[in-house]
């Protein structure tokens, strides 16, 4: 069914408003959110390269960190 939305007319408060909405209503139904068949190729992938020490996983406070001096 096709939509539309006056996103022009739309402040960024109304169009933010819009897509929580519309998250809110996706996860209250995940079984009917299918993930693409590739995600499981990527984590399959992550999992092999931490468990072989090619990776690691960093807390919030230290990847916040490292990215806000990339800067």
């Amino acid at each position: 069914m096709p939509m539309e939305l006056p996103l022009e007319q739309m402040s960024t408060a109304e169009k933010l408003a819009t897509m929580e909405a519309i998250w809110a209503s996706l996860c209250s139904r995940p079984v009917d959110v299918e993930s693409p068949a590739w995600h499981e190729k990527v984590l399959l992938d992550r999992t092999k390269r931490l468990e072989s020490n090619e990776s690691t996983v960093s807390g919030w406070g230290e990847a916040k960190e490292r990215l806000q001096n990339l800067g």
